[in-house]
């Protein structure tokens, strides 16, 4: 297994944050990381989507778990190995939030696949949560 995790804090409210991230047509909004974006259905557990990066490439994706207003998790699954990326906000108190992005890569292929994509996957993590906070209305500091 291969994993990552990028979280930064905030005082932007958190049902700001979950309103630009359940609406995944406007991610191209915030997300440097997507130049187009397909959904084929509701933001909803099931719904496959496509997004294509700036150079090109295009990666289809499952939403695998929604917990409204608090997660919700993509799954990529290719020969050998399953990408699973979670997206959290996590209550603080004092009217602070932290956002969170975490990859596991699994399958047999991880061990190998893992340490060469992974970095690539998650590289972007601090501009595409800074990128969220932003859109949501506030500033971020790394948590």
């Amino acid at each position: 297994m291969w994993e990552y995790e990028f979280s930064a804090e905030t005082t932007v409210d958190a049902d700001a944050l979950w309103r630009s991230w359940s609406d995944p047509n406007r991610w191209p909004e915030w997300n440097p990381g997507i130049e187009s974006f397909e959904l084929d259905g509701p933001f909803a557990v099931g719904t496959t989507f496509r997004m294509t990066s700036p150079d090109g490439d295009t990666v289809q994706l499952r939403f695998a778990e929604i917990v409204d207003g608090e997660l919700w998790c993509d799954v990529f699954v290719d020969e050998g190995i399953e990408i699973r990326t979670e997206h959290r906000l996590t209550p603080l108190g004092n009217g602070r939030t932290r956002v969170t992005y975490r990859t596991e890569i699994t399958g047999p292929a991880a061990d190998t696949a893992g340490p060469e994509i992974g970095p690539q996957i998650t590289a972007d993590f601090p501009r595409v949560v800074a990128g969220l906070i932003s859109h949501a209305g506030g500033v971020n500091q790394p948590g």
